[in-house]
């Protein structure tokens, strides 16, 4: 799955994202911040930013914020957002993470929240950052974790495909350490929390056709009871998922 199809399936849903209450609060967000407050870092960036919101936190907290995604409409929404809220020092750059149009070494912190699971080929997307980050940088990379377990995992990467086609893959903690390390990081520190995914909001922001939110509901229906008991999930679909957060620097 290709990137420009990634970029044409969230075209449409660029506003939904802006204004999504998921992605703009979130304990992952304060840490984020907690990283750069103070340092009076020059440039930073946010790969995939999405909705932006990983942008609008740190823009106040830093030279400049460059927001980057594959998807111009997305960016459009970004800017739009950031100019309301007085954010003069953000910049949008359309563009892959795994072909990022940056020098090297050209950034004092790489952030990326929410976004890797659409990437086709992770490794690479990895190695960019690694690349355009300073040597004396630091990078937090954020997103859904699928369990270390077969049945759970295949469970969720169902739920998520028929939810968003655009989906690859939510990677394991084991995954992600062997990917960083794969892309020249040290890894510094791990933190996972869960998130509750309230159904109704989680299909509408993809705009999820009736058809696969009916066949999401009936996953759900027949789950076995470890899956129903491990993503919590409630009479109305509603579930929960786990979040982490990796820390790194460059080796």
């Amino acid at each position: 799955m290709s990137e420009p199809y990634a970029a044409k399936h969230y075209a449409l849903r660029a506003q939904d994202y802006v204004a999504s209450t998921v992605h703009s609060q979130g304990c992952d967000l304060d840490r984020l911040e907690s990283l750069v407050a103070g340092k009076k870092l020059r440039r930073v960036l946010d790969i995939g930013c999405g909705g932006g919101h990983v942008t609008y936190r740190l823009a106040p907290l830093v030279g400049e914020v460059v927001a980057c995604d594959v998807t111009g409409p997305m960016l459009d929404a970004v800017a739009q957002e950031a100019a309301r809220q007085g954010l003069s020092n953000v910049t949008t750059v359309q563009a892959p993470a795994e072909k990022l149009p940056f020098e090297h070494e050209s950034f004092d912190a790489v952030f990326c929240r929410f976004t890797t699971h659409h990437w086709s080929e992770a490794l690479a997307g990895l190695r960019e950052a690694r690349r355009v980050l300073a040597p004396s940088g630091v990078a937090l990379f954020i997103d859904v974790t699928a369990p270390p377990f077969g049945l759970l995992d295949s469970w969720l990467q169902s739920m998520e495909l028929l939810r968003d086609i655009s989906h690859v893959r939510d990677y394991t903690v084991a995954e992600w350490t062997t990917l960083l390390g794969q892309a020249g990081f040290i890894l510094q520190s791990v933190g996972t929390h869960r998130l509750r995914m309230d159904f109704e909001s989680w299909v509408a922001r993809t705009k999820t056709p009736p058809e696969r939110v009916a066949a999401i509901r009936s996953l759900q229906q027949a789950a076995p009871d470890d899956v129903t008991r491990y993503f919590g999930i409630e009479a109305d679909g509603s579930f929960m998922i786990d979040v982490s957060s990796f820390q790194v620097a460059p080796l």
